[in-house]
């Protein structure tokens, strides 16, 4: 829960153009005031992100939405009534106040209420919006924890609020709402069969046809990745793969679905394996954890098990594509 010395700390930190990591129920985020172009730089050297990916700005209340959107459609009224507080962030077309170091230059701004009382309460008392990618450096896999955020980016921040473990531990599903059929350009927690149910109207499904749009957080093909090299294997070829780097002595990490037994012999020297969840609820909860844990054993490959490939688990495929994507190469 908020401790209110704290929240008011980071507060006045935000307002002296400071940044502040604070507890999402997604992830971590990196926050600066949105209106202030020099804070929000920093959000950009601290991550060592590009200049021209926008960034999301979290607020306290759907009733800001008219702060920092303009030509707003009822279907963003209708979701945000219905999904926030909550993971799901609306693209819509911006405010003339809204800097240009917000948007990356676009003439369109994401938008979300993050469901967590940490970041509620120190977006109440701060009263404005706060623009927030995830605290980790640019490119890497995303904090769901206090000690993420500190071991990746330390002194860098001026504070980091704590807020447990993350509920949904992937990013917020994006939904562009500024063309004639809304599309989602990031999935996430939130599936297009539920938006698409809210909205009475069919809802463009991320990977299909791959909807044209606004550049968008988390949309580059290689992201959330860790430093070992990633792999989706099928199930048929994990052993095999495995074995296959073994004969050379190589150590590798393993993630493997619960749901059938192991198929890596568990004793075998130089395999660190992790058992993952079942549920794409409780995978998502723990996959970032789980990629940073294998990643600090100095492993050469991390093999996961590829999940199964229906709509539940669409979010978490796209992140561990992204992931694999970042070392095609190697």
């Amino acid at each position: 829960m908020p401790d209110s010395d704290e929240i008011a700390l980071a507060v006045g930190l935000l307002r002296q153009g400071g940044v502040v990591a604070f507890p999402t129920e997604t992830v971590y985020g990196l926050g600066a005031d949105a209106l202030n172009p020099a804070a929000v730089q920093r959000i950009f050297t601290i991550k060592g992100r590009p200049q021209h990916h926008p960034l999301i700005v979290h607020l306290a209340d759907v009733s800001q939405l008219a702060e920092w959107a303009r030509d707003i459609p009822p279907d963003a009224y209708a979701l945000a009534e219905h999904f926030w507080p909550g993971p799901l962030t609306l693209i819509l077309k911006r405010a003339a106040r809204v800097p240009d170091s917000v948007t990356g230059g676009q003439d369109t701004i994401g938008l979300r209420v993050p469901n967590h009382p940490v970041a509620l309460a120190l977006l109440r008392q701060f009263a404005g919006g706060i623009a927030a990618p995830s605290a980790n450096r640019f490119g890497r896999i995303s904090p769901t924890r206090k000690e993420h955020v500190s071991a990746e980016l330390g002194d860098a921040v001026d504070l980091i609020l704590e807020g447990g473990p993350c509920s949904v531990g992937l990013e917020s599903t994006i939904v562009n709402l500024t063309s004639a059929t809304p599309a989602i350009l990031r999935p996430g927690h939130i599936s297009a069969a539920a938006l698409a149910e809210v909205l009475g109207k069919p809802v463009t499904g991320h990977g299909s046809a791959e909807p044209a749009g606004p550049r968008a957080s988390g949309m580059l093909e290689s992201h959330y990745a860790p430093r070992t090299p990633l792999r989706l294997i099928p199930t048929q070829q994990l052993l095999q793969e495995v074995s296959a780097l073994l004969a050379f002595a190589r150590r590798v990490a393993v993630l493997e679905l619960e749901r059938t037994p192991s198929k890596v012999p568990y004793l075998e020297r130089g395999v660190y394996h992790y058992i993952m969840p079942n549920t794409p609820e409780e995978y998502a909860r723990r996959l970032y954890a789980t990629l940073r844990e294998a990643d600090a054993q100095g492993c050469d490959f991390l093999f996961v098990e590829q999940p199964p490939e229906d709509e539940a688990w669409s979010a978490i495929n796209d992140r561990l594509r992204r992931a694999a994507n970042a070392h095609k190469a190697a």
